[in-house]
């Protein structure tokens, strides 16, 4: 009589369960959505008890977090777990708890794969040990994706849709309302609104938003503070020009919203009647405050872009004025008088043309005094140095940071096939390198430059001397050209009543080379 063959015993199958929900709304009920993700888990896990499947004790369980990305705590742990050996199975309820994002799937699969790890949704029967499984799953996966995009073009939607009735769709709170903790709606805060309407009425008396500015933290007025429910304090700051420009350019305190482009009556009370209103946005555009990009871009200002102020060190700005109807002034303003009050920098402004004019005929002089040649020659080859110095000393750095990540590669490109993280880094480093590298070759190109860009006296004459006769003939737009091929920056320090321009050895090396071109020619 033949024996009976003894069963074979069963393979212990150790089943992570990992649950997920995008809000934390409820998750502070005894019983939420992430405990009735577990337990049907765990009641499938059950089921499979003949076929060896256990539940791990652990919880893998992430309140609050998208399924868009892999940024989170419980899915990191169960990912650790997975690459120490500690898991066989991955159980879910749904593969969108999972991920929701096609390419980070993709990425959990190929590790599932490599570690032999078999992974399980309660609600979608499927096998990823095979081809067909494989296909079901990205399927599954594309619509949960799909689904994620739709979700955001609905709330885009929902958005637009509350703004044309008229409804305030949440943000800051804006200084002249609360938001009503029930209704979730916009209500006039009377003390607010009363600053506001003075605010405009201000601007109309004073005619000028810095006025205003110093008026209202005269008396020791402030923006509106605020705290958020993360407790993140915002506001509560001294008032300046872009404060009061934002208060007088708020259409909410007419009692309307905007939605891109478009404006549409409000849900909440007005503050301020379409009068007042009227009125300051017409002083507003007399002031040049709307529209003025296009008109400061109408002169092309020579020096924009390379005038600074010498006591701030900050950029001086081109502006312009209208007088007599017709008369138009253009001025150089430091940004920081400009923001924060003439009282805040002693350079203030200073008349465009005024001191172009004298910029250009101080390059004239430069090419015409053999002295000043020389000492133009001597700065430019200085500069040229100091620019050599600390290209070198980056490079230096760079190249230190480039064998640092080389050696961190060759440790982290042996674990890259089986281990998901070390994938990921992997690609991080490469893109590190490639960084670093296009840095390293722009800096070595600086420095080849400087050693075969030594301006000689010959190419600075050729440059200044014929500078004179060259100017006179350019358009407004080849002189600016031309200007900042020469010019690198220009600062001026009213204190001292000194101008200091300081050239570009490269661009006069250049323009040297064509004017010594067009000779020979």
């Amino acid at each position: 009589m033949s024996k009976r063959p003894e069963p074979k015993p069963t393979t212990r199958v150790r089943c992570a369960i990992y649950t997920r929900k995008s809000t934390q709304d409820g998750l502070e009920q005894e019983f939420n959505s992430l405990d009735a993700q577990r337990e049907s888990a765990e009641a499938y896990i059950a089921s499979q008890k003949a076929e060896g499947w256990v539940c791990l004790p652990e919880r893998y369980d992430d309140g609050g977090f998208t399924g868009g990305n892999m940024d989170r705590p419980a899915l990191g742990r169960l990912m650790a777990d997975i690459e120490a050996g500690r898991v066989d199975c991955v159980v879910v309820y749904k593969v969108d708890r999972l991920s929701r994002s096609l390419i980070d799937f993709a990425r959990m699969m190929e590790l599932f794969e490599r570690k032999k790890i078999s992974f399980v949704s309660v609600t979608q029967q499927f096998n990823t040990t095979q081809s067909m499984g494989r296909l079901t799953l990205n399927i599954l996966l594309s619509f949960a994706q799909f689904e994620r995009e739709i979700i955001s073009e609905r709330t885009r939607d929902k958005i637009a849709a509350a703004r044309r009735k008229g409804k305030w769709s949440g943000g800051r709170s804006v200084l002249g309302y609360d938001v009503d903790p029930v209704t979730k709606k916009l209500v006039v805060n009377p003390a607010e609104a009363e600053l506001v309407r003075e605010v405009f009425r201000m601007y109309l008396a004073k005619r000028s938003l810095m006025d205003v500015v110093r008026a209202l933290n005269g008396r020791g007025s402030r923006t509106k503070a605020v705290q958020t429910r993360k407790g993140v304090a915002y506001g509560g700051r001294e008032w300046d020009k872009p404060a009061v420009l934002k208060v007088l350019g708020n259409i909410l305190y007419r009692g309307r919203v905007r939605y891109k482009v478009e404006t549409f009556p409000g849900e909440h009370e007005a503050i301020v009647d379409e009068s007042l209103w009227t009125k300051v946005h017409e002083m507003l555009r007399s002031n040049g405050r709307a529209g003025g990009m296009l008109l400061r871009n109408k002169y092309g200002a020579l020096l924009k872009g390379l005038i600074h102020c010498g006591p701030c060190g900050l950029a001086m700005g081109h502006t312009t004025s209208v007088k007599d109807g017709s008369r138009v002034y253009r001025y150089y303003v430091c940004y920081k008088a400009q923001k924060q009050g003439w009282d805040a920098c002693p350079c203030r402004s200073l008349p465009a043309e005024q001191i172009e004019g004298f910029v250009v005929e101080q390059v004239k002089r430069i090419g015409k005094d053999p002295a000043l040649l020389s000492l133009t020659l001597a700065k430019c080859r200085e500069q040229m140095a100091a620019q050599r110095v600390a290209a070198e000393g980056e490079l230096a750095g760079l190249e230190r940071e480039l064998a640092r990540l080389h050696a961190e590669l060759g440790r982290v490109a042996g674990d890259a096939a089986t281990n998901a993280h070390a994938a990921g880094r992997l690609a991080d480093l490469h893109e590190k390198v490639r960084g670093a590298e296009e840095r390293a070759a722009v800096l070595r190109r600086q420095i080849v430059d400087a050693d075969a860009g030594q301006i000689t006296k010959a190419e600075v004459d050729a440059a200044l001397g014929e500078f004179d006769g060259v100017w006179s003939r350019l358009s407004p737009k080849e002189q600016a050209r031309l200007m900042r091929m020469l010019v690198q920056r220009v600062d001026y320090d009213a204190t001292k009543g000194s101008v200091s321009i300081t050239f570009h050895p490269l661009g006069l090396r250049s323009i040297g080379q064509r004017e010594h071109a067009e000779v020979s020619a």
